[in-house]
């Protein structure tokens, strides 16, 4: 028996070894000769890394589809790892950095330098101004490991340490150490290349190409590059793009950012980011053992999305040289006091879309990079965005909210009449009113037309702030338009407003702010869209500057602006019509008749004047701040315009401005619908 056990597992033994053996044959012939090719390129692959390719940014147009912003083709000098010298070998990297910088500054061209260090005007190294965030993270433990107080010197000779620059002079080694330190801040690696500088010249990447052995591991890419059709036209809408920095990589890297994007910081490029990055692509690199490489796209980008505004470049144009134009014509005539500053809003009454939006001093954002320095110091603050930051008191412009709030209160009505002497006591103090009346009994019409200060105080005090304030509130006066930039509140002067500034409220605040004084500050887009609600019948709109969103091929649309109800005032249409009928007069027979005579379509408007306390070198003086609203046609509104000219002594000199506009815009009307009508891409 046991015999018998014995040769059984014998042979079971054999089948299993024989069995073995053939799956084992089987496998070799598959691995030799069936996957054969496979597994060479394989066995002779050392490495294989992926890269990221970077997507085309959309590109914003205006609302009938003309390019403001777009992507042209250009070079950009990187840095490869795969080739470049290792980190230990400082002096090889460094040689190349600074011959690198000496063929870029000798021929007057930028590169990417971002360390937050420069030299002072005694050369003295010293922090770069408005640098907090990047000095911080200079100082953290992911790079130089030093503290708070740490000064610049300091920190100048970490990097001169770190990076082995000791025989460098100061200002080289300066330079060499930015682009050694940006390249360890973006964790330059393979895959990870470090770009040196941007859109480059084709003749400096000839000479790149030419040195190739003595550049070693610098490269040349095309990419797209931002490109403005006008960098004047529309610089504070627009907006501008720039690097990452270390707090919006570590918000936005989850989303898929790398430490060596750049991104939206100002404008429609930040407000729209999310639309307009695209989704980057990928490619793996293929190294084998004799170093040649291989790349192979496994990822496609796909581009960002197209933004389309709902400005209208023309009208932009004819916005921006006619506020020009007005201000520098009446510092010429008047000797203004004050540097030329002011700014301008148009909007569709019917939609709150801002068609033009202007600021001025400009700035040429195409240019912004090689001027930034010299734009932040520069008078009249151009990269201030007066049209939806600054606020004003805005005087007598006020005077429609306060004759609207008193017709529908039934403090008034159209008979009522105010004798106007040309002067105003209250409570022991007296207010002027510098206005010739054609009858010194004044109605609300003529009120608004004649812009009669009496008036309006004895309205204002029958009414009361709270009153008042109720209206304003209605049509927008002191909150922000909703528009999709950065925009300022504005102040609502009250009781609370003071008492929250720990001041009392006086009582002649109340006839004060009735015509446009006291402590009420507003911006013009808010002017604007207060204007447009009182020609539109009383409906307030969001204001937006965004009327679409299309894929980049406009093969599709992902977001459309449709017009946005914020509040229905519920003003009567005869009390709006008899405030209109006010703002008539002053567009044909008063201040601004002689400048809206010629134009195809009646005008509405009401000019205000406002005094501002400013600091003239060192010096508290008084100024004038000259303010106009109006809309057209005065029978069917469309647009409302608001306008401001800092240092002027009335409303009336920017009435050209809004002559302009308007014979632009009903000049253009047809062609702009006939053009829209057969333009399928924006619809």
């Amino acid at each position: 028996m046991h015999t018998k056990i014995t040769a059984k597992r014998r042979i079971i033994s054999v089948v299993a070894l024989l069995a073995f053996l053939v799956f084992f044959a089987f496998d070799l012939v598959k691995i030799q000769i069936i996957d054969g090719e496979k597994y060479d390129a394989a066995s002779s692959s050392v490495s294989a890394s992926t890269a990221p390719i970077s997507a085309a940014r959309g590109e914003i147009v205006d609302e009938q589809g003309k390019p403001l912003v777009y992507n042209d083709q250009g070079y950009s000098v990187i840095f490869d790892a795969a080739y470049f010298p290792s980190s230990n070998d400082n002096a090889r990297r460094n040689e190349i950095i600074h011959s690198l910088i000496q063929l870029f500054e000798g021929n007057s061209l930028e590169w990417t330098d971002n360390l937050p260090l420069i030299f002072d005007e005694n050369g003295a190294i010293a922090f770069k101004a408005d640098s907090e965030k990047e000095i911080k993270e200079m100082k953290s433990r992911d790079m130089l490991r030093l503290n708070d107080y740490a000064t610049a010197q300091n920190c100048f000779d970490a990097l001169i340490d770190r990076y082995e620059l000791e025989n460098y002079s100061a200002q080289d080694a300066r330079k060499i150490s930015s682009v050694r330190y940006e390249m360890e801040r973006i964790y330059f690696r393979i895959g990870n290349p470090y770009t040196f500088a941007l859109d480059v010249p084709e003749e400096i990447i000839a000479k790149i190409k030419e040195n190739s052995g003595y550049f070693q591991g610098v490269d040349v890419q095309v990419v797209p590059v931002r490109k403005y059709a006008d960098g004047m036209l529309a610089p504070h809408i627009l907006g501008r793009i720039g690097a990452i920095d270390a707090d919006e990589y570590a918000e936005k890297k989850d989303e898929g950012y790398k430490i060596t994007d750049s991104i939206g910081k100002s404008g429609i490029e930040s407000a729209m980011e999310e639309y307009l990055k695209g989704i980057d692509g990928e490619a793996t690199i293929y190294t084998d053992g004799d170093g040649n490489r291989t790349t192979e796209v496994t990822t496609e980008p796909i581009h960002g999305n197209t933004v389309v505004l709902t400005i209208n470049a023309g009208l932009q144009e004819v916005t921006n040289r006619a506020l020009e134009q007005a201000l520098w014509d009446y510092a010429g005539t008047q000797g203004n006091m004050v540097e030329s500053a002011g700014a301008a809003v148009v909007i569709n009454c019917k939609t709150g879309a801002i068609l033009a939006s202007t600021t001025y001093p400009t700035y040429d954002i195409s240019t912004y990079s090689e001027n930034v320095e010299a734009l932040n110091t520069a008078p009249g603050s151009p990269l201030w965005n007066r049209a939806l930051l600054s606020t004003y008191a805005t005087g007598s412009t006020m005077k429609p909210s306060v004759a609207i709030a008193a017709l529908e209160e039934d403090i008034i009505d159209t008979e009522y009449t105010f004798y106007c002497s040309g002067s105003y006591n209250y409570l022991g103090q007296h207010f002027k009113c510098e206005q010739s009346h054609d009858s010194r009994f004044v109605d609300v019409v003529h009120a608004i037309d004649e812009s009669c200060n009496t008036f309006f105080y004895e309205v204002g005090k029958m009414l009361g702030i709270e009153k008042m304030n109720e209206y304003r509130t209605l049509f927008g006066l002191g909150s922000k338009t909703g528009c999709e930039l950065g925009e300022a509140a504005g102040v609502l002067d009250s009781p609370e407003y003071r008492s929250s500034l720990g001041q009392s409220w006086l009582p002649g605040y109340t006839i004060q702010s009735a015509i446009g004084q006291a402590g009420n500050l507003f911006t013009p887009i808010q002017l604007a869209n207060y204007c447009a609600t009182i020609a539109n019948g009383g409906i307030r709109y969001k204001t937006h500057f965004v009327k679409c969103i299309k894929n980049y091929d406009y093969s599709g649309t992902v977001l459309e602006t449709k017009p946005e109800i914020v509040a229905d005032t519920g003003v009567s249409a005869e009390t709006l019509n008899t405030v209109k009928q006010g703002m008539l007069e002053v567009g044909t027979t008063g201040y601004c008749a002689r400048y809206f005579a010629h134009l195809p379509v009646k005008v509405a408007a009401k000019t205000g004047t406002s005094q501002e306390i400013r600091k003239l070198d060192g010096v508290s003086v008084k100024i004038n701040n000259g303010f106009l609203i109006a809309f057209a046609p005065y029978e069917n509104p469309e647009i409302a315009v608001a306008v401001v000219g800092e240092g002027m002594t009335s409303g009336a000199f920017v009435a050209p401005v809004v002559a302009e506009i308007v014979d632009y815009y009903f000049g253009q009307s047809d062609s702009m619908e006939l053009y829209q009508a057969e333009n399928t891409l924006i619809p």
